[in-house]
Order: C-alpha cells, then sequence, then structure tokens
C-alpha cells in the first residue's frame, strides 16, 4: 500500500538514529560513550519531580486548555518579562507539548504548497522535515565557517523570493553552538523590514546556555516593531533538564496564536496536564539549578573543545554556548582510507572506537561532527581517551 508523498520526502532524525543504534550496541553488552544525545544528563531538579507528585496527588489528570493552563500561561509571561524584557498578553502565549511541536505547529499555521522557508545551515534536522511536511520548499541560508557560523545579512537577503514566508533564527545555535549579539540581530532586522510578507521564528530553546560574555538577545529586544509577526519559541527542556515532560512555549501575535490552537486542538489537543504542572515550578521556583547546570557545561566545554582540537586532523573552535561542540574532521577524513565522509566516520567511531556522535551531514554541515559534552565525567573521559587511541 502506498504512503502519502509527504512522509515519504522526509528522513528520520539522524540524532535520533546514531542514539538508537549506541542504544542498541549497550544493549547488547558493549560500552559506548554517548556524545550524540541533545538532552542534559542531569535529573530533573527534585521541587518540579515533587510539584508533578502534587498534581497527581490532588488529580490534576485530565484535560486542560488546547493552549495551557491560565497559571502556567502567566508564568510563561512572566518569564517573558523576567528573562527577555518581553511584554506578552495572556492571548499571545501558548503552551505546547515541546518545543518542536510550536514549530511543527507554526509550519502548518504559516506554510502551505509553493511557499518558502529560509532555513539557516548548519541547521536543526528538524526544521527542513518540518518544512516539508507543510508541504513547502525549505531554502538555505548558508553560515559560512570563515564567517564563525554567524548570519550575514546580505546571505539572507539573497535567500528572499517572493515565495518566502518563513525565516528561521536558532541562537544559541543547535549544532554551532553560536550566540547572536545585538548588532548582528539589528542589521538582520533591517532585512525583514524590506520583507513584510515574511514571518519570523526565533527558536530560542538553548537561551539559557550561554557563555558569551554577553547578555542572551532575541530578534524583538531589538526591532520591536516586528512583534506583528514575530514568534518566540521556548520551553523547559533544556534549562531545566526535562526533556521528557514534553513541555514547550511561545510568544506571538494573538491572530496567529488563534490558528495555532486550532492546529493543536486537532492534534495533541494540548500538554500533558502533570507535566504542565512541572513546568509551573520549573518557571517560577528557585533558578539556582539552571545556573549550576549551565556552570557545569561550561566546565565540561573548557575540557572537551581542547583535546578534540588536539587531535590529528581536527579542528574545534569554542563555542558560545548549547552543550554542542562541532569540530571540523574533513582533514581526518581524508587522511584516512576506511573513510569517505563524516557520515561514515560517525559509523566507525561508533561500532570500531565505541563513541556515539552524529555526523555533521546531518546538520547541512559536511566533514563536520556534533559532539555532545552533556554527559557525565566518566563517559567524556572515557569519549576522550577511546578518540585519541583510534585517531592519534
Amino acid at each position: 500500500m502506498p504512503f502519502s508523498h509527504r512522509v515519504e520526502s522526509i528522513q528520520p532524525s539522524l540524532t535520533l538514529k546514531i542514539n538508537a543504534e549506541a542504544a542498541a550496541l549497550q544493549q547488547g553488552g558493549e560500552r559506548v560513550a554517548r556524545l550524540g544525545a541533545g538532552e542534559p544528563d542531569f535529573d530533573t531538579p527534585a521541587p518540579i519531580k515533587e510539584a508533578a507528585h502534587s498534581a497527581i496527588d490532588r488529580g490534576f489528570t485530565h484535560y486542560t486548555a488546547v493552549d495551557g493552563t491560565d497559571d502556567l500561561k502567566a508564568a510563561v509571561r512572566e518569564k517573558f518579562r523576567r528573562d527577555n524584557d518581553l511584554d506578552f498578553a495572556q492571548d499571545q502565549v501558548m503552551v505546547t507539548c515541546g518545543a518542536k511541536q510550536a514549530l511543527y505547529d507554526l509550519c502548518q499555521t504559516l506554510l502551505g504548497p509553493g511557499d518558502e522557508a529560509v532555513v539557516p545551515r548548519p541547521y536543526w534536522v528538524t526544521y527542513p522535515a518540518q518544512v516539508t511536511l507543510a508541504g513547502a520548499q525549505p531554502v538555505y541560508w548558508d553560515l559560512c565557517a570563515e564567517d564563525d557560523y554567524l548570519p550575514d545579512p546580505d546571505r539572507l537577503a539573497s535567500a528572499f523570493t517572493h515565495r518566502t514566508r518563513v525565516v528561521f533564527l536558532n541562537s544559541p545555535n543547535n549544532p554551532t553552538g553560536r550566540v547572536y549579539d545585538e548588532d548582528r540581530l539589528r542589521r538582520l532586522a533591517e532585512v525583514f523590514r524590506r520583507h513584510p510578507q515574511v514571518w519570523v521564528i526565533c527558536d530560542d530553546i538553548y537561551e539559557h546556555l550561554n557563555w558569551s560574555g554577553r547578555p542572551f538577545r532575541t530578534l524583538l529586544n531589538v526591532a520591536p516593531d516586528l512583534a506583528d509577526r514575530c514568534f518566540v519559541v521556548n520551553g523547559v527542556s533544556k534549562a531545566y533538564a526535562m526533556t521528557g515532560w514534553r513541555v514547550g512555549f511561545l510568544g506571538g501575535p494573538a491572530p496567529a496564536l488563534e490558528r495555532l490552537k486550532k492546529v493543536q486542538g486537532q492534534s495533541t489537543a494540548g500538554t500533558a496536564s502533570i507535566s504542565q504542572h512541572a513546568a509551573l515550578a520549573a518557571l517560577t521556583g528557585d533558578q539556582t539549578p539552571v545556573r549550576e547546570m549551565v556552570a557545569e557545561y561550561r566546565r565540561r566545554h573548557d575540557r572537551v573543545v581542547p583535546a578534540l582540537d588536539a587531535l590529528p586532523g581536527v579542528r574545534c573552535a569554542p563555542s558560545d554556548g548549547t552543550f554542542y561542540a562541532f569540530p571540523d574532521v574533513r582533514e581526518l577524513i581524508a587522511d584516512r582510507d576506511d573513510v569517505d565522509d563524516d557520515y561514515q566516520l560517525a559509523e566507525t567511531l561508533l561500532h570500531d572506537a565505541g563513541v556515539a556522535v552524529v555526523p555533521g551531514s546531518g546538520f547541512g554541515a559536511p566533514g563536520r561532527l556534533r559532539v555532545s559534552f552533556a554527559a557525565s565525567q566518566d563517559t567524556i573521559d572515557l569519549a576522550l581517551e577511546r578518540l585519541r587511541r583510534f585517531i592519534g
């Protein structure tokens, strides 16, 4: 029996594929140093878990409003005020099943056949797939290594056509780890002002994982005049070690969010009530655990990046945030007879060295690897030792 053209035109997430392969090897008894995961290795902070237990005990286990409980939406609004100096009304925020669903809902709402969405490359693997599932065409806006993978406004402008409807921004960036400063955001805003038919989606999920030395800024901080066509997407997964709870949220223009609610209402019907109660505790509670986790990521970054850069054939620049390193391995690939590209290198590292990383080709960046340091120090030490033995 045939399947839809939409589903046949996308590929499974390469990050999930690598993680599944690593998990299968572990289940078979092998010890794999897993540096492929895009999620914190920390446990969810205790007060958040206690809030979930309380919700269960009090019978808070039924449907909620499609766009989230009033309490959580109020907490989201306060988070935007506190952390981002953004003021959204109650009908301008919405709770989703993770930031990924917020992005999916946006693509389904804003895009259709014949439309184009500009995706910065390297990209998070889900952006082009979600554009394709909406019947639209991804158009790539290259972020170049020579520019430290920072977005160039002229290249952005050259990617626009009369079919462009959506542009994605992602800072701190997955996979490059780059954080966009205010000046660059202002220059991008000038391009957006020349194209009033274009919506802008700011994926800020790694907001708190920032050690650039600059305060985090999103597009609306420098261009509030774009508020009628800009969305700010975020969630609790990365900052609060809550990936499995599946709670995201976004702020944006109320007319668009009314339509997003229709998509969500006919798909998931909203976010799990217990998870929403946990997210409420995360956003309104003590933020010390977030700062402690970010400090630990920074320490790991400062250990992993120099170690990777010291490997023969590997070049690895420091990142500004996230929990990823993005080393250039083109020289290593060229020097080896057993691999032809980054995908084969990642497969070889997994099966022959017992180290799981994600090939850069999955992010539109062949010749790179994404290395996650969201792993225990023991796992990181094991991975680095295995890489030294295998490569050096």
